[in-house]
């Protein structure tokens, strides 16, 4: 993973010259939930302290820059909270670069890099009560509130919010999965998997998944004579694509899975499908990219969406071709609300370091009140939302049209593997 950059927002290790950003932060504007500045001897001993502790270890801290220009600071240190190891984190931005969303980009860096590097996983903040800006980021950024209090701070009392993230890996051992779907029969158990994608939209025929069962892998492909699934909904996207569930209305009505646009018509009538709809638990697939512009692959499950309110994606990964290359990619991961008045969208692409053409593994560990984002285990994004109904599976593979509506037919067909899904039952 690549914990050091987030669009134009570097963090920068603080050094020995960085007294004066102490001093920068240092006003009544600044410290005004912290007690007020401190003193010039103070803000020494501050420096020496942050100096300290990054040759021991125990704590490591930054300059929050912005193309290079210092913008405030953020860092993390050791702490025990009740009782368990954990790290405390603390930032600033200094008045003139707020509102811009510059804390949340330096905090997720420092997420990620502690997910990433350290054996501690629990990351524990305190702002202060009446802070609603950082109390909103820790919100925002999926912390859990764990309840509020008081201190002595500075001859006073200092009345603060806790919250806690936890940064820990995905852990499955001891864990049972009720599907373990490893297409290793070589054919498709349509038990499990309806070969269509959004049929409603258009018809069977048009959205007939084109694939094939090599050794241990599902290869779903789009090759030069694959036609667009739904000319008359979504111009010339091509698809190919499986989900474990069906549900849609009468021809005519506009009731069906995944109102991507406004207009939708049911076109064709669809038996419904109820095959493999899980409601918690982790979800999980081992699949590989495909490194072309034109292609994209994605695993979401998706509300079944048998009452229309039940319909937000839980995005897994959906990975563009344009953004893989040799050595790394983005890989987006999240929630979507699409037509639940419940949920708010909350996705971001969470850059990979390695070849994304290779199978790594995605996954989401899915409770009542939040979504776990895992890649090859890691964590990698919290979203803490609730989604409490059952959803469907859906792997795709896309390729999406130019704007000059020419095709890449030297580069079919595109293919996309999947060696693995599983989903694993709430423990």
């Amino acid at each position: 993973m690549d914990g050091m950059t987030d669009a134009t927002v570097t963090l920068a290790a603080w050094g020995p010259d960085d007294l004066p950003l102490l001093e920068r932060a240092n006003t009544p504007e600044m410290t005004a939930h912290l007690g007020g500045p401190e003193t010039p001897a103070e803000l020494a001993q501050r420096q020496e302290r942050h100096l300290r502790l990054m040759r021991t270890g125990e704590a490591v801290m930054y300059r929050i820059e912005l193309g290079g220009v210092a913008v405030g600071g953020i860092g993390y240190w050791r702490i025990d909270h009740d009782g368990t190891p954990a790290w405390e984190a603390g930032w600033n931005v200094f008045p003139e670069w707020q509102g811009r969303g510059l804390a949340r980009a330096a905090l997720r860096l420092l997420t990620q890099e502690i997910a990433a590097r350290h054996d501690r996983h629990l990351l524990v903040a305190f702002p202060g009560v009446d802070n609603a800006a950082s109390n909103a980021l820790c919100r925002t950024a999926g912390f859990e509130h764990r309840g509020s209090g008081t201190q002595p701070w500075r001859g006073s009392e200092l009345s603060f919010h806790i919250w806690t993230l936890d940064l820990s890996p995905l852990d499955l051992d001891g864990r049972e999965p009720d599907l373990d779907e490893r297409f290793g029969e070589g054919v498709l158990d349509e038990k499990v998997w309806w070969p269509h994608y959004l049929p409603h939209w258009a018809s069977r025929e048009r959205t007939a998944a084109r694939y094939s069962i090599a050794p241990d892998a599902l290869e779903l492909f789009i090759d030069a004579d694959t036609a667009p699934w739904s000319p008359e909904f979504d111009g010339d996207n091509r698809v190919s694509h499986v989900q474990t569930g069906q549900f849609s209305g009468a021809r005519g009505s506009t009731i069906g899975q995944h109102r991507f646009r406004d207009g939708l018509v049911v076109r064709e009538e669809q038996p419904e499908r109820r095959l493999h709809l899980p409601r918690y638990g982790v979800v999980e697939v081992r699949m590989a990219a495909v490194r072309h512009p034109d292609a994209m692959v994605a695993f979401w499950p998706i509300g079944f969406e048998d009452r229309p309110e039940d319909s937000g994606e839980i995005c897994i990964a959906e990975i563009f071709g344009s953004e893989v290359g040799e050595e790394g990619g983005w890989v987006g991961v999240g929630v979507k609300r699409q037509h639940d008045p419940r949920l708010r969208d909350d996705f971001e692409k969470i850059r990979v370091e390695g070849d994304l053409t290779q199978m790594h593994d995605y996954a989401a560990e899915w409770t009542p009140d939040a979504v776990r984002f895992f890649i090859d285990h890691r964590w990698v994004k919290t979203v803490r939302q609730r989604i409490d109904y059952p959803v469907q599976l859906m792997l795709d593979l896309y390729e999406l049209p130019r704007a000059d509506r020419t095709r890449d037919v030297a580069a079919l067909p595109h293919t996309f593997r999947v060696e693995r899904v599983r989903t694993f039952p709430r423990s």
